[in-house]
């Protein structure tokens, strides 16, 4: 098979399916990640108002997950958040070609407004600033969903949600700069070891 017959949707498949853990990223190698931003400042250079548009995620959906990001990695004064990293668009595009993720992410956002239902009467972002980071501490803890079952899916779900999200913001030129990474560098001569402090 040539490599021009290889389409960008065969490229990603491949990615997303084969993405494991190991790698300094917790869900997604580096190259799929690399892969992945590139497909989706591409698309947004060719649209017209400049804007992705979600592959797999509903509109509500695709708020959510954007709201969720924001509050997972927000932006401060030293770096911009997920969301200005272009996490939301990251994910979505892996989402939209694996089976795995959509389970976990679209059934983990559905339970999430069902669990904002029965325990508020609104949908997630229909939630109070209060309620939601109520529901949020309760899911960010695997120790609640010992004390509580009710709550084993809502915690597997933002457990998996925050390490994509930290995949595609770290993966991003806004996460890059954040850490300060500058990779390998040379030099002319090796200094040591700084000297231990006294104790």
């Amino acid at each position: 098979m040539s490599e021009n017959s290889v389409s960008r949707r065969d490229i990603l498949r491949t990615l997303a399916v084969s993405a494991v853990g190991g790698s300094v990223l917790q869900v997604i190698p580096a190259k799929a990640a690399e892969y992945a931003h590139q497909a989706v400042h591409n698309e947004k250079a060719a649209s017209p108002a400049g804007k992705y548009t979600p592959k797999y995620f509903s509109p509500h959906q695709y708020e959510m997950l954007t709201s969720l990001c924001d509050t997972i990695i927000p932006k401060d004064d030293k770096s911009g958040g997920a969301v200005e990293g272009g996490a939301p668009e990251f994910i979505d595009l892996l989402t939209s070609e694996n089976k795995k993720y959509q389970l976990a992410l679209g059934g983990g956002l559905m339970w999430l407004d069902g669990f904002c239902s029965d325990r508020y009467s609104n949908l997630y972002l229909d939630c109070t600033p209060e309620q939601r980071k109520e529901v949020l501490d309760l899911i960010a803890f695997k120790k609640n969903a010992k004390h509580d079952p009710s709550l084993s899916q809502g915690v597997a779900f933002f457990a998996f949600l925050r390490r994509m999200t930290c995949d595609g913001f770290y993966t991003s030129k806004i996460g890059i700069a954040d850490l300060q990474y500058i990779g390998n560098t040379a030099l002319r001569e090796f200094p040591g070891c700084p000297p231990l402090p006294e104790a």
